[in-house]
C-alpha cells in the first residue's frame, strides 16, 4: 500500500516542473532581448550569461524533487535545482544550500531540528512511493507503505555503463565531504564502492555552486586516471547542472604540441624512476648547468664608448640572480639589468661628464654584441630541450643526477630520440617532466580556483608536483585508496602525498568506510587481501548485507578462456553490464572465446550491449552489474601490485562475482 500523501507529492513535483518551464521560458526572451544591449560588448556578455542560466534550466526527464523536509510548519522540497514560482517563491530548493543540509544529515538521535524527512522513490518524473521519517515518535519513524530505502533502491538498480549521480542518496559521511570548506587540501581516503568518486564530483559542483564567481573565473579542474574512467564519469557533473568543469588526465594537459606515446609502456622501472620526486632537482640542475659564465670580459658598446665587465663581476651577478629562486626566464631578465646597471656604474666612474642612466641602459641595451654575451651566458631554453638534454646527453645527465640518483638509476633514463622535433614521441611519465622543465623555465601559465584528483593513489610524485602547481592557493580535493595503488611508481602514504602538494591550503583528512556498491558476501572476500595488499587500510564494510556469494569456479588450463566466456555469456543474458577482468596475456584467447560463444565485447565500456573486456589497471574506478575475474594468482604474479590489482578486480561488481581458475587460489583469499 503506497503512502497516502503520493497523488499530493505527484502534483507538487508537476507544479515544479511547470514552473521550470517558464523560468526557462523569461530566460529564453531575455536571450532574445540581449541582442538590442547598448554595446555589442554588453550583447555577448549578457547573452553567454544567459546561455549559460539555459543551460542549467534544461528539462530533464526525471523528479524535480527528491524528497522534502518539514521544520517549524515549514516545508522545503529538496532536488537536484533550484525552481521558483512566478511570485519567485521556491517550489524546489537546491541540493547544495544550506537548508538542504539536514535531509542528508538528520538522524532519529539528531533530527537537526526537523520534524519530518520524506524521500521520494520515483521512476522518471513519476512518484511512486515515500518514505517518510517522523522525527517527533522515534516509535513510528517509518510511516512508508513498505517500499525500502531509496537508497537500497537505487544500489539495486542495473548499471548503465556511465556513472550516475547520487544526489538524492548523499549518506552523512559524504555530505561532510561534499561540503568542506575550498581552503584546503582535502585528502580522502575511501575504499571500494564508498562513493569516493561520486562525492569529489559532487563536491566540485557542490563548491561551484557555493563560490560561483570565484570558480567560474579561474574554473574547476578535475583529474581521472584515464580517458576511459572520464567517459564514464562524463554525465555526473552535466546531471547536476554544471558544465564549467575541464575534465581530463595528466597526460591531458600537456601542451597541444606534445605528441605521446600510446600503445606501449616503459618498463615499471624505469616509469618508476622518472616520476621520483628526485628529478626535480635533477631537471632544476640541467637548467643551471646550462649558464655559463665567461672567462673573458664582457664587453658592452655604446655611444660614450666601450665597457667591459670582468668575470668576477658577472659570476656574482648570476649567482645573485640564482638565489632568488626565480624562473630561468625571470632570471635572465634579471641579469640583464644587473649586468646593464653594473656597465652604468662604471661608465660613470670613468667618464668626465656621464650619460644619463636611462639613455645609457637603453644604448648597452640595444647592444648586439651584449645581446650574443648575455645568450651565450643564460640561453633561452624550451622544456623540451631540457628533457632532451637530460634522456640522451650522457655527459649532461651524469652531471646533473651526480649525488641524486645512482648510476643505475641515471642509466634508466637514457634514451634515443629522433632528430627532428616534429618526429618526438613522449611516454606518459615524461610529461610530468616536461611541465617540471616549463615551470622552471617560465612559471605556471594557467591555475585553477579548484582541483579535484580521483584514483590519486596512482600518480608519481611527480605528477602530483604538477597538479598542486596548478592550483591556485592550493586549494584541492585528493581522493583515492591506497589498497588499490597498483602502478610500480604510485603512493603508499597520503602524508607523502600531503607532503608533494604542499600549498596555502591547510592539509585536512576524511576517511569514507561505508561501502554502498560491492554487497557484503563480495567485499568480505577481497578484503582478506587487505592484510598482504594494504595492511594499514581500514577494511570498508558494506551496507548491502545480502548478495550472492563469489562464485568460484575451478577448470583446466585449456578450458581456461573458453569456461570464462560462457560464465560471462550467462551473465550478458541477465539484465544491466557485464566485465571480465585478467591480465593482458589472455586477453586474445578469451575475445576468440567470446567471439565463439556468440557474445559481443568491446575492450573497455564502448557499447552498453557488450562485455567489457579489461586488464585490473583499466578497471579501476568502473563498476559492472557481473564481473569475470580470470586466473587470479596470475593478476597476483603478473602485475607490478599484485594483490592490490587482484583487490581492484575483486570489488568491481554491484551483484555478481564470478571467479574462473586452473592455478589454486591466492593463499591470501583463504578459500
Amino acid at each position: 500500500m503506497a503512502h497516502p500523501d503520493v497523488l499530493d507529492e505527484q502534483r507538487h513535483l508537476e507544479r515544479a516542473t511547470a514552473a521550470l518551464r517558464a523560468m526557462a521560458a523569461r530566460t529564453t526572451a531575455a536571450l532574445g532581448a540581449s541582442q538590442a544591449a547598448a554595446t555589442q560588448v554588453d550583447s555577448e556578455v549578457a547573452a553567454f550569461h544567459l546561455r549559460r542560466r539555459l543551460e542549467s534550466l534544461a528539462d530533464r526527464d526525471d523528479a524535480l524533487a527528491f524528497g522534502r523536509i518539514d521544520q517549524d510548519d515549514e516545508q522545503w522540497y529538496v532536488g537536484r535545482r533550484h525552481v521558483e514560482d512566478e511570485a519567485g517563491a521556491p517550489l524546489v530548493v537546491d541540493w547544495r544550500a544550506p537548508v538542504s543540509v539536514p535531509f542528508y544529515r538528520a538522524t532519529v538521535h539528531d533530527p537537526l531540528g526537523l520534524d519530518r524527512r520524506r524521500r521520494f522513490l520515483t521512476e522518471g518524473r513519476d512518484l511512486l512511493d515515500i518514505l517518510e521519517e517522523d522525527f517527533s515518535d522515534p516509535d513510528r519513524a517509518l510511516l512508508s507503505g513498505g517500499i525500502p530505502d531509496p537508497l537500497l533502491a537505487e544500489l539495486e538498480r542495473e548499471r548503465t555503463g556511465t556513472m550516475r549521480d547520487i544526489v538524492a542518496t548523499i549518506a552523512a559521511e559524504q555530505d561532510e565531504v561534499i561540503r568542506a570548506p575550498i581552503d584546503r587540501l582535502l585528502v580522502v581516503q575511501g575504499g571500494p564502492g564508498t562513493g569516493k568518486t561520486a562525492v569529489a564530483l559532487h563536491r566540485a559542483a557542490y563548491l561551484l555552486f557555493e563560490h560561483r564567481l570565484e570558480l567560474l573565473d579561474r574554473g574547476v579542474l578535475v583529474v581521472g586516471p584515464n580517458q576511459l574512467f572520464l567517459r564514464y564519469v562524463a554525465d555526473v557533473l552535466p546531471s547536476l547542472g554544471e558544465t564549467a568543469v575541464r575534465q581530463t588526465t595528466v597526460e591531458g594537459l600537456r601542451p597541444a604540441t606534445v605528441r605521446v606515446e600510446e600503445g606501449a609502456a616503459e618498463p615499471d622501472a624505469v616509469g618508476r624512476i622518472k616520476g621520483d620526486v628526485r628529478l626535480a632537482a635533477v631537471l632544476d640542475r640541467l637548467v643551471v648547468d646550462s649558464i655559463r659564465v665567461p672567462d673573458e670580459p664582457v664587453a658592452i658598446g655604446t655611444a660614450w664608448g666601450i665597457v667591459r665587465l670582468l668575470p668576477d663581476d658577472v659570476a656574482a651577478s648570476v649567482e645573485d640572480v640564482l638565489g632568488r629562486g626565480v624562473t630561468h626566464a625571470t632570471g635572465k631578465d634579471a641579469l640583464r639589468n644587473q649586468l646593464l646597471h653594473r656597465a652604468y656604474e662604471l661608465h660613470e666612474r670613468s667618464a668626465e661628464v656621464p650619460a644619463l642612466k636611462a639613455n645609457f641602459v637603453a644604448a648597452a641595451r640595444s647592444d648586439a654584441g651584449f645581446a650574443r654575451h648575455l645568450d651565450r651566458m643564460w640561453p633561452t631554453l624550451a622544456a623540451t630541450t631540457v628533457v632532451q638534454r637530460l634522456l640522451t646527453n650522457r655527459a649532461a645527465r651524469r652531471r646533473a643526477t651526480a649525488g641524486i640518483l645512482s648510476e643505475d638509476e641515471a642509466a634508466l633514463l637514457a634514451r634515443p630520440l629522433p632528430s627532428r622535433k616534429a618526429d618526438v614521441r613522449w611516454w606518459p611519465a615524461e610529461v610530468p617532466l616536461l611541465d617540471e622543465a616549463e615551470a622552471r623555465l617560465h612559471g605556471v601559465r594557467t591555475t585553477y580556483g579548484h582541483i579535484i584528483v580521483d584514483e590519486a593513489q596512482d600518480l608519481s610524485a611527480m605528477a602530483l608536483r604538477m597538479l598542486a602547481r596548478r592550483a591556485h592557493g592550493g586549494s584541492m580535493t585528493v581522493v583515492g585508496d591506497l589498497a588499490q595503488a597498483t602502478r610500480a611508481w604510485g603512493q603508499r602514504s597520503w602524508d607523502d602525498v600531503v607532503a608533494l602538494l604542499q600549498g596555502a591550503a591547510a592539509p585536512a583528512r576524511a576517511e569514507l568506510t561505508v561501502g554502498y556498491r560491492t554487497p557484503a558476501p563480495i567485499l568480505e572476500l577481497a578484503n582478506r587481501l587487505l592484510p598482504v595488499a594494504a595492511p594499514d587500510v581500514t577494511p570498508a564494510r558494506s551496507i548491502r548485507t545480502t548478495g550472492e556469494a563469489p562464485e568460484l569456479v575451478p577448470t583446466a588450463q585449456s578450458e581456461l578462456a573458453a569456461t570464462s566466456a560462457r560464465a560471462v555469456a550467462e551473465a550478458a543474458g541477465e539484465r544491466g553490464t557485464s566485465a571480465i577482468i585478467a591480465t593482458t596475456g589472455h586477453h586474445d584467447e578469451l575475445a576468440s572465446a567470446l567471439d565463439d560463444a556468440g557474445v559481443a565485447w568491446a575492450p573497455g565500456i564502448d557499447g552498453l550491449g557488450s562485455v567489457a573486456l579489461l586488464t585490473p589497471l583499466l578497471a579501476k574506478g568502473l563498476e559492472f552489474d557481473v564481473v569475470v575475474v580470470v586466473e587470479p594468482s596470475e593478476i597476483v604474479r603478473a602485475e607490478p601490485a599484485g594483490h592490490r590489482a587482484l583487490f581492484v578486480s575483486l570489488t568491481r561488481p554491484t551483484r555478481r562475482l564470478v571467479i574462473v581458475h586452473a592455478e589454486p587460489l591466492p593463499s591470501a583469499l583463504g578459500t
